[in-house]
């Protein structure tokens, strides 16, 4: 099964997206934004192509943009 991340932009949408969620009988689990970049990165890693070599000035580059 798939899943999906909805990012609120306000305390009173998150609470609203929530309460629907239940409604609809939808499982649900709060995500704090570290736990947010944790999942960009990991989808990062598994995206690139791992026979390349790159220097550690260019891989702190892009973490840093």
């Amino acid at each position: 099964m798939k899943g999906v991340v909805v990012t609120a932009k306000s305390p009173s949408e998150f609470k609203f997206l929530m309460e629907l969620f239940k409604k609809l009988g939808l499982s649900s689990a709060p995500v704090s934004e570290e736990e947010l970049e944790d999942l960009a990165v990991s989808k990062m890693m598994k995206s690139v192509d791992r026979k390349k070599k790159v220097r550690r000035e260019a891989v702190m580059q892009k973490l840093r943009s």
